[in-house]
């Protein structure tokens, strides 16, 4: 069954299809992969519409690289278009005599995106995971999760979380985590029964005293999510 609609930006019309499968990401994925990003995530996503952030190869970068532990999925439809993502990756606790991670925005040469990454490392310096979850080694971070603008409402971030979480729980990972910039993507997780354990402000998130991110409502915070699976 397939019902037909205008995409952004066309003229003609666009049957979607209805027909969909949810399968793990390969590296082959890549360029598809990238290619419904640039078309979606880099544009509408909260921070870089804020920014005006424009092409990044940092951020292609960011979103791609754990694509080699097949922990990622992708919604396909029937004509074999990808339409939605979810792109995940672990993170393994730190051990002591480790050398600390490189700050995320020292070696960003994009500077509208270093803006974001500067964030995230506050972010990092004011919310450790590991102290909230002393028995857990290691988590599953969602990094991205995103569906094209024409398969909306059809329950596809719901269908991709769903597969995240049976990956997580077949192989034994005990805690999954989320980083939502945008209000819409942590309702999703909220209706997963993730449960809120950072929130930031972005009225409160200021350099020299002066606020950085001002995106649109609904979006006025930066919230960290968490679901457990062995409780």
């Amino acid at each position: 069954m397939a019902s037909k609609g205008l995409a952004g930006g066309e003229t003609e019309l666009y049957e979607i299809d209805r027909d969909l499968s949810i399968s793990v990401i390969t590296e082959a994925d890549t360029e598809d992969v990238l290619e419904l990003l640039k078309r979606l995530f880099f544009k509408d996503e909260p921070l870089n519409t804020y920014v005006q952030l424009g092409e990044c190869k940092e951020l292609e970068k960011y979103c791609t690289k754990s694509i080699h532990e097949q922990s990622s999925f992708k919604a396909v439809n029937s004509r074999g278009e990808i339409v939605g993502v979810i792109l995940n990756g672990m993170i393994t606790k730190p051990q002591p005599g480790d050398e600390p991670p490189p700050k995320l925005a020292d070696n960003c040469l994009h500077p509208k995106f270093r803006k974001i990454m500067a964030m995230m490392d506050y972010i990092d310096e004011q919310f450790d995971i590991f102290e909230l979850y002393p028995d857990i080694d290691r988590f599953l971070d969602c990094k991205i999760l995103s569906v094209d603008t024409r398969y909306r409402g059809m329950g596809i971030a719901g269908m991709l979380t769903d597969r995240t979480l049976d990956f997580a729980t077949r192989n034994d990972i005990k805690l999954l985590h989320v980083l939502c910039t945008s209000q819409f993507s942590a309702r999703v997780m909220e209706k997963m029964d993730f449960a809120e354990v950072y929130r930031l402000p972005y009225v409160d998130y200021r350099v020299d005293g002066e606020q950085v991110f001002d995106p649109a409502k609904p979006h006025v915070a930066v919230r960290i999510l968490t679901k457990r699976l062995d409780k």
